[in-house]
């Protein structure tokens, strides 16, 4: 399974989109819906969500399975 990513759509608003893919898995009109979303699908993959801001800059990361930097102790 892929990362999921939260970027802007070029055609407005949002979409959530596995890394690697050509098109969206799903396109909202708010950020807020498309991370809503993005987390359901990383939850339900055991993958990190990774949220993009409207520059498409890396704001935020989700990871639900297989942390590359897990809490310690």
């Amino acid at each position: 399974m892929a990362n999921q990513h939260v970027t802007p759509h070029p055609d407005g608003g949002y979409q959530v989109i596995e890394e690697g893919a050509s098109k969206a898995t799903e396109r909202f009109p708010t950020q807020k819906e498309a991370i809503a979303a993005g987390r359901k699908i990383a939850k339900d993959q055991q993958v990190e969500l990774i949220i993009h801001n409207k520059e498409g800059q890396i704001r935020d990361k989700d990871s639900y399975g297989n942390d590359p930097f897990p809490p310690r102790g």
